[in-house]
């Protein structure tokens, strides 16, 4: 089988509800919930623009406007800057959408799953090997190393087959992933055995749980689109992947760096006070500011 190693497309699943941050997310997405300075879509964006992706596609739905508009050319408020010669801000809002970086929206009629996001998708990506993010996942690579993404593209350009991003995982929190059975390939490699969507501790064939980060390739498709429902009643992208390891080799790369769970409130504010601590402009005073809290 003839590698593909061409990967220029990326697909973010943003039209989940995000009860979870109710009612904050009442009237707007929680993908536009900002962590520090920028909200978490765009860290996911940069992360696949730094791993050289370029064609970004979001799966909406009802209410996400706000994204569309995020990455839009902001007109009034460019020329309000530039009129005030505010050069500084100007190139940091035009920094949002690269001149060389494409967006495209598809809607998500109805909350069908993961693996259902990913198929309404496929029109845009054809017969082409892609990424998903999943912003609620928010990634920092290792200080001056690869962000995480980048690191998956590399593998990707040598194998030429699926991978995707694990962690090891509390045995108790195996109900909350895709935990995959594998065998060491490589310095943080694993080829990927068996894989299973939220399992239950005492059946869970391992601890090792995949993160919000795959590479695929178009083969996926057929598997998602003839599978039945699975966990929840939604069509599962892990059992998609389970599909395709009867077809071709999917790998797990244990990544360095760190994964915020920003889907929980308790992830999101530990990824605003660690990025704060770490952000140029206002990290020193807030370092600061904390030392001087009486925490009990």
């Amino acid at each position: 089988m003839k590698k593909i190693t061409s990967l220029n497309k990326a697909i973010f699943p943003v039209a989940g509800l995000g009860t979870r941050f109710l009612p904050a997310t009442r009237a707007q997405p929680k993908e536009m919930l900002p962590v520090v300075d920028k909200p978490l879509i765009q860290y996911a964006v940069e992360e696949a623009y730094a791993a050289g992706i370029r064609h970004m596609i979001f799966v909406t739905g009802r209410n996400k406007r706000a994204i569309e508009d995020h990455f839009d050319t902001a007109y009034e408020l460019e020329n309000e800057l530039e009129m005030a010669q505010k050069l500084d801000l100007l190139a940091l809002v035009r920094s949002v959408q690269p001149s060389d970086m494409d967006c495209s929206y598809v809607r998500q009629p109805r909350s069908l799953g993961l693996g259902h996001a990913v198929l309404c998708a496929r029109h845009l990506i054809g017969q082409e090997p892609f990424a998903v993010l999943l912003a609620d996942d928010l990634m920092v690579g290792p200080p001056g190393g690869l962000p995480v993404l980048a690191q998956m593209a590399a593998q990707f350009e040598v194998l030429g087959q699926s991978v995707l991003a694990v962690q090891e995982v509390p045995l108790a929190h195996t109900r909350r992933y895709g935990i995959v059975a594998a065998d060491a390939a490589g310095t943080n490699l694993l080829k990927v055995r068996q894989i299973v969507e939220k399992p239950a501790p005492e059946t869970a064939p391992s601890r090792m749980g995949v993160a919000g980060r795959y590479i695929l390739t178009p083969a996926i498709f057929e598997h998602i689109r003839r599978q039945p429902t699975g966990v929840g009643g939604e069509i599962q992208l892990t059992d998609g992947i389970a599909g395709l390891l009867g077809e071709e080799s999917v790998y797990a790369l244990q990544y360095q760096g760190k994964r915020y769970d920003c889907g929980s409130k308790q992830g999101f504010l530990e990824a605003t006070v660690e990025l704060a601590l770490a952000h140029p402009e206002v990290g020193e005073h807030f370092r600061s500011y904390l030392r001087s809290l009486q925490v009990r």
